[in-house]
């Protein structure tokens, strides 16, 4: 069992501040406890800011080659520990192992190398008239992040702040916390200067509270749900620090009357059960053609029906369990929402799948009949539920997928060019993807409406841990 009870402060793993309660780490495929994580307090978390404040003049005087070599170290160190990287996901959140070895942990590489060419390349100055505009360093950074993809968002705030020149306080997930100390010993090894890069584990109510309303936090970047984002907007208000937010999504899939309805449909339910349906831009949304709907509603169904759920541990697992009990239970519950509220429920269902015991294993669901103002159609489930809606004609489409509180992700599935970049025009959501496109990470990505603000990934991820300045001259 491991006992993960200490923080990463000022270069060095110490105790907390004071006796720390401690938190289970549960495996969420046997419900068991594999390990212990001391949970810190507002004290551990005020050490740790000043540690990053003490640190800050310093790193952010580096010039962009000093930055750029370390961003190299920590790849290579990351590349190194890849297979320990996917291990650990695999076993706290339960993601599969052939996701983690594919994804899950690559990812998280991928942002760091995709952060060191937008650095490269960067304009921290330009001249415009009589003024010189700089764009430094914002300063103090708190980086709040989530267990569903652990890795990916850590390297996606961490890498950015770096090459910012930011100093930063990390509180990742206490559900996923394996994978944080691993990334923070990689940044170590890699020879991040002591205070530029400091973590503590708490609770988002005490020690995500205490970053985001502390007087000494210049920058708060959550990646989490609306209501996460709301409270940590609401407790930096009074020291009007900056808040980036990447919050909840409610996707739509628009699959056009042209489309190659197989492929698409098939894809569609595959992007949306990934990571057990975790995952903040899956299309949960299914939006087909009248004329075509029942083809589409049987092809959902068998597609959600050969998912093979099981052992993440198992090369043949294609889903594994939700990550946590808590998770779990509100994928059951909004299943029974959706059965109250009148779909049809065309695949999976409540439960477990069929032998399975123990764990948190929810069935691929697939609701058909489903009406936009319905509970299952409007709340963000995070779990491998997928609803399919008919629509009729394409404005009736447009309609229906703008018609969220969400605005993270929307999909596009048609055969002719030009009339999928038409529709994608018309979404209201931070990226499109159209004919089952994958994440760019050298392209910016975020959401507007309730979905947050602020971008990641690219040079626009690394410019939001900058400041502009101008300075003008006669």
């Amino acid at each position: 069992m491991k006992v993960l009870d200490k923080f990463y402060i000022n270069g060095e793993w110490v105790a907390p501040c004071m006796r720390a309660t401690y938190a289970d780490i549960i495996d969420p495929a046997t419900e068991a406890v594999i390990g212990k994580l001391a949970m810190g307090s507002a004290e551990d978390a005020g050490r740790a800011v000043q540690a990053a404040k003490a640190a800050l003049p310093a790193w952010s005087a580096t010039p962009r080659e000093t930055r750029a070599a370390l961003l190299e170290r920590v790849m290579a160190g990351y590349q190194a520990r890849l297979g320990e990287l996917a291990d650990a996901v695999r076993c706290e959140m339960g993601a599969p192992v052939t996701l983690c070895q594919s994804l899950q942990a690559p990812i998280g590489l991928g942002q760091i190398q995709a952060t060191l060419e937008a650095l490269r390349d960067f304009e921290f100055e330009s001249e415009r008239g009589r003024s010189r505009i700089r764009r430094e360093a914002v300063g103090v950074a708190a980086l709040i992040t989530p267990w569903n993809w652990p890795l990916n968002q850590i390297a996606a705030k961490v890498a950015p702040a770096l090459a910012a020149g930011c100093t930063m306080v990390l509180k990742p997930s206490e559900i996923a916390p394996l994978d944080a100390v691993l990334f923070a010993e990689i940044l170590h090894a890699a020879g991040v200067p002591a205070g530029v890069f400091n973590m503590v584990f708490g609770d988002g109510s005490v020690v995500g509270a205490a970053l985001s309303s502390h007087r000494d936090v210049d920058m708060v970047s959550i990646t989490g749900s609306t209501r996460a984002g709301v409270e940590v907007a609401i407790n930096a208000a009074p020291t009007v620090k900056r808040v980036a937010q990447e919050l909840g999504g409610k996707s739509a899939l628009v699959i056009l009357d042209d489309a190659d309805l197989q492929a698409a449909v098939t894809t569609g339910v595959a992007q949306c059960m990934m990571n057990a349906g975790q995952t903040c831009i899956a299309p949960t949304r299914m939006l087909v053609p009248r004329q075509r709907y029942e083809e589409a509603v049987s092809i959902a169904a068998a597609a959600a029906d050969a998912i093979c759920v099981g052992d993440p541990a198992d090369p043949q697992t294609g889903m594994g369990p939700i990550s946590n009990r808590a998770q779990y239970q509100k994928v059951q519950r909004m299943i029974g929402i959706g059965l109250e509220e009148g779909a049809r429920l065309a695949a999976g269902g409540a439960g477990r799948p069929h032998g399975l015991e123990c764990g948190f294993y929810a069935r691929p669901t697939i609701f058909a009949d489903v009406r936009n103002d319905m509970t299952i159609a409007r709340e963000e489930i995070f779990g491998p539920v997928l609803v399919m809606i008919p629509y009729d004609g394409e404005e009736a489409a447009i309609a229906i997928a703008n018609d969220t509180d969400y605005g993270l992700a929307a999909y596009v599935a048609g055969t002719d060019p030009d009339r999928t970049q038409r529709v994608a025009a018309r979404l209201r959501a931070g990226v499109v993807f159209v004919n089952g496109a994958m994440l760019d990470l050298a392209a910016p990505f975020g959401g507007c409406k309730t979905s947050g603000n602020g971008r990641e990934c690219g040079p626009e991820g690394l410019a939001e841990f900058l400041e502009t300045r101008t300075v003008t001259s006669p």
